[in-house]
């Protein structure tokens, strides 16, 4: 059996990032994170290009003209949807994953979805340094992934 092994390596993988602005505390450390493993694995700061928007329901149209136009190898979307006390939650967290993931079918490009969903701030806060790190490394490694498979 041939296996295509794990590529961590993302010398020269253009990378785009959509961050949300809303929850802002928690979303600034998930995109620190991020950057920090990606340039850490070898992206280069050049290659990493960033739109913010003002909540997780408007990430997926910035990932769908990102991945429209040729431009990234992989996509990150950053966010941060936390539970109140109104059925808004679910709306928002059930909505933006299925865009997010419809655009990744759609367009072919991978993209790692950190849009956090939780119930609390805490939560949220304690998950974003973790989550965003990860997201980078699965960019990279989906990235590598189909590349190969190409």
């Amino acid at each position: 059996m041939r296996e295509l092994e794990r590529n961590t390596n993302g010398s020269g993988l253009r990378i785009g990032i959509v961050q949300s602005r809303f929850n802002s505390e928690v979303c600034e450390s998930l995109l620190g994170a991020c950057r920090e493993q990606l340039v850490k694995h070898g992206v280069r700061e050049d290659d990493i290009t960033l739109a913010t928007v003002p909540g997780a329901l408007e990430i997926s149209p910035v990932l769908q003209q990102m991945a429209l136009s040729s431009k990234f190898d992989a996509l990150i979307a950053l966010g941060a949807v936390i539970r109140g006390d109104t059925y808004h939650f679910e709306v928002v967290a059930n909505e933006s994953a299925r865009c997010v993931g419809e655009v990744q079918l759609q367009t072919g490009v991978p993209i790692a979805n950190a849009i956090l969903t939780t119930d609390t701030d805490e939560q949220a806060i304690a998950r974003a340094l973790v989550k965003g790190g990860e997201a980078a490394l699965v960019a990279i490694e989906m990235a590598n992934l189909l590349r190969r498979l190409a």
